[in-house]
């Protein structure tokens, strides 16, 4: 059955005719590169169906006689499902089957053509690959088509919710001193000015956020320009209240309405050395400054991913209230199952109700991820009313989840059987958990980046010919995004070196379409180990607090090393949350933490 995404995509060709426009590339995010962006900037959604688990994880490209649409391994099965019936076929941005989008474009297109893009939602360093390879090939690059402005006449408004302070007892560092520290790595870029785009940034550098502009985190929708004179926030006024007005106007930030951004850096002064980061800023924006471009900001990333003693205290306090409702939470679970009622989706909205019962709990870090057997395999699944499977006979369940705490982000997946485990379940979840152990109880040297390290949490599946394709670890925000960088652990090469105070997660999986999925994730901090003659020394302190299921491991391929980590792990879990636990559930704990013996 055709939906009604073929007649948008009519109407987006009718438009490029009328244009001039050969092919249009459409991203799925926003002018400030948001992993979540706003609905306003959801149009690839809109066009082509594909709902990439809120995320803008689907690059669209649409010809007169083709439509595609880009997505990464974690969503194959969703975009296959999703895409069905809407004129859009799937491609692999990764992978054995991987293709790359722009060398497609150029090889389905002929010299003079013209391809088209909305600038404003293309970063710099994209949007210049893109023009480079397209020039080479005799293809025009035309960044000024916002083809959402013809043919969405119901496209949601800019987002208007009020910003509110976050407490700085908490995040441990005055506005002041973060202004102070950026000026101090914009000079070391050779730059005397900065421009912000990325909203994770600008909530982390203004100390402010607020709820409901972008699904599952704090942030606002905002620009943000830094000098040694002035700072200047560009946001919407009615987003401001007389207690946020006040908090500006210590720290002398200038407020003006977001679109004025625009004009704002093409009156700039010549000598203005203005720093952008290619990679969070837009092509839209980029094209309209006047001053001189200098293209870095990796320093200031930095600062916002290494957390204070602060930060990490109160995070601390976040793990233990999100161990209180990930008990409750499955407490319930074990109870309930019996009776063949839960569904996915129940469980995804009674999660969501047990984390906002915490006071301090703002929102979900990210839509919940229940995955009931073969939906356990679908690495981004998020239950629909159509998708939602019955939580009966034997298998396993995996739930990847998290909460936007004001002390701090969690995230946590955890894979459990219900009924009787099979043998093949059990070796797979132990593979997935030796990785897990090794990447935790990791010693490395200072200057370790963590691709060096992932093929530690790979390891025990590789060896059986088994693999999976998503990251291992990514950065973990403070109350601000869940993803977070410029750290990470994954294959990919990332120059960013792991320091003390960055937070990341240790998520290894493995997944079978059609049968099952198994994720094992906590988040860990590097600490400093110990310092010898051949220099500092890091290792994992972590952070997470919940059992993983004893019934799942085979304790027969398990080192006597492993096995004490599990152990420890539990004790400490069970020492941190017993406290906050009613009587029933201290019982309930202690047996999900009892000893693990072969």
């Amino acid at each position: 059955m055709e939906k009604k995404n073929v007649e948008y995509l009519a109407l987006l060709r009718k438009v490029m005719k009328e244009k001039g426009i050969d092919a249009v590339i459409i991203t799925g995010t926003d002018p400030h590169q948001s992993e979540i962006p706003p609905h306003h900037w959801r149009g690839r959604e809109w066009l082509t169906g594909f709902e990439s688990g809120n995320g803008t994880n689907g690059t669209a490209v649409v010809l007169q006689d083709e439509a595609l649409c880009w997505t990464d391994s974690r969503y194959f099965i969703q975009a296959e499902n999703q895409l069905q019936g809407t004129g859009f076929k799937m491609m692999k941005e990764d992978g054995p089957e991987a293709v790359d989008l722009i060398d497609w474009v150029t090889e389905h297109l002929n010299e003079g053509q013209t391809v088209g893009i909305d600038g404003m939602t293309f970063s710099v360093s994209f949007a210049q690959r893109l023009q480079q390879e397209l020039n080479d090939n005799g293809i025009k690059l035309n960044t000024d088509f916002p083809q959402f402005d013809y043919i969405y006449p119901d496209r949601p408004a800019r987002p208007d919710n009020k910003l509110f302070i976050h407490d700085e007892t908490i995040v441990g560092e005055s506005v002041e001193s973060k202004m102070t520290r950026i000026m101090t790595e914009v000079k070391a870029e050779m730059a005397n000015a900065i421009m912000l785009s990325a909203l994770d940034d600008i909530a982390w550098a203004t100390n402010l956020r607020t709820a409901g502009d972008i699904n599952y985190s704090p942030v606002y929708v905002s620009f943000l320009y830094i000098d040694d004179n002035r700072r200047v926030l560009f946001v919407d006024s009615d987003k401001l209240n007389p207690e946020v007005e006040a908090h500006l106007k210590k720290y002398n930030i200038e407020n003006r309405p977001y679109e004025s951004v625009t004009e704002f850096v093409g009156e700039l002064p010549k000598e203005t050395r203005l720093l952008i980061d290619p990679e969070k800023t837009c092509r839209g924006l980029y094209d309209h400054i006047s001053c001189t471009p200098v293209f870095g900001g990796a320093g200031v990333a930095k600062l916002k991913s290494i957390k204070n003693s602060s930060m990490l205290e109160s995070l601390g306090k976040a793990m233990e209230k999100d161990g209180v409702a990930l008990t409750k939470f499955f407490m319930m679970i074990e109870r309930e199952y019996p009776t063949g009622k839960l569904t996915e989706l129940e469980l995804s909205k009674r999660l969501r109700a047990l984390r906002l019962a915490e006071k301090t709990c703002v929102d979900e870090s990210f839509a919940p991820i229940v995955g009931w057997k073969a939906n356990g395999a679908i690495v981004h699944y998020e239950a629909t009313a159509e998708t939602s499977l019955t939580i009966e006979g034997d298998g396993l369940l995996l739930v990847d989840s998290g909460g936007q705490y004001q002390q701090g982000t969690t995230d946590i997946t955890r894979t459990i059987a219900l009924g009787t485990p099979t043998a093949d379940e059990r070796h797979d979840f132990t593979l997935v958990m030796k990785g897990h152990i090794a990447l935790a109880r990791a010693i490395f040297p200072e200057g370790t980046r963590g691709s060096q390290l992932d093929v530690l949490a790979r390891q025990f599946l590789w060896a059986e010919g088994k693999a999976y394709y998503h990251g291992t670890g990514h950065g973990v925000g403070f109350f601000i995004n869940c993803h977070e960088g410029p750290q990470n652990i994954r294959l990919n090469e990332n120059p960013a070196t792991l320091q003390p105070g960055m937070v990341t997660s240790n998520e290894p999986g493995v997944y079978y379409e059609g049968r099952y999925g198994i994720r094992c994730e906590n988040l860990i901090v590097t600490e400093m180990d110990k310092t010898t003659e051949f220099g500092d020394f890091y290792h994992f302190k972590t952070m997470t607090l919940f059992p993983f299921d004893l019934n799942l491991f085979e304790t027969a391929i398990m080192t006597d090393e492993e096995i004490k980590w599990v152990n420890d792990y539990h004790a400490m879990v069970r020492e941190r949350l017993l406290p906050f636990l009613s009587a029933d559930e201290q019982e309930w704990m202690k047996t999900k933490t009892r000893e693990l013996k072969r």
